[in-house]
């Protein structure tokens, strides 16, 4: 069984790359269905070959049954062959940058280079852009960043 392949450090990603990633994830947050919370989220992943897989939130009355947008564009995107990525983009309803959650960090974990950026995407991401705010106001991090000394598919090839 061969492993997740390795995904790059792209932090110089091209303006237009970075532009249709956040994008990507706002169109992708209009599809989240999100009943109960109310907190919709978007996620876009940008594989290595150039694609941008979306995915949002889908909530269950089981709580449980809950899948958050990261989570969705993980699986879609494997479940099409992709398994290397430069660079996913998260935007929620908050005008402040929201981080993904403890369940889809170890996800991105499992696939991602602990280097691969995560934009964190305010939701007046345009506005801000328009008043020249830097970035937009994106907060730019790493999946290794967001979790930190963590377990991955490396360490079940460790000797025992």
């Amino acid at each position: 069984m061969s492993g997740p392949a390795t995904s790059t450090r792209t932090w110089t990603l091209s303006v237009p790359d970075r532009e249709r990633l956040v994008y990507a994830a706002f169109e992708a947050r209009e599809h989240a269905y999100s009943p109960y919370s109310k907190f919709r989220v978007g996620a876009a992943l940008l594989t290595t070959s150039g694609s941008i897989i979306k995915g949002c939130n889908v909530e269950n009355a089981s709580y449980g049954g809950t899948i958050c947008a990261e989570r969705t564009a993980i699986v879609k995107a494997v479940s099409e062959g992709a398994r290397a990525f430069n660079a996913i983009a998260v935007v929620t309803d908050v005008s402040s940058t929201i981080s993904p959650c403890g369940i889809c960090r170890q996800v991105l974990r499992e696939f991602c280079a602990l280097n691969m950026p995560v934009l964190l995407v305010p939701a007046d991401y345009e506005l801000r852009t328009a008043r020249g705010v830097p970035a937009g106001g994106i907060l730019e991090t790493s999946v290794g960043e967001l979790l930190p000394h963590s377990f991955g598919p490396e360490q079940l090839e460790l000797g025992r």
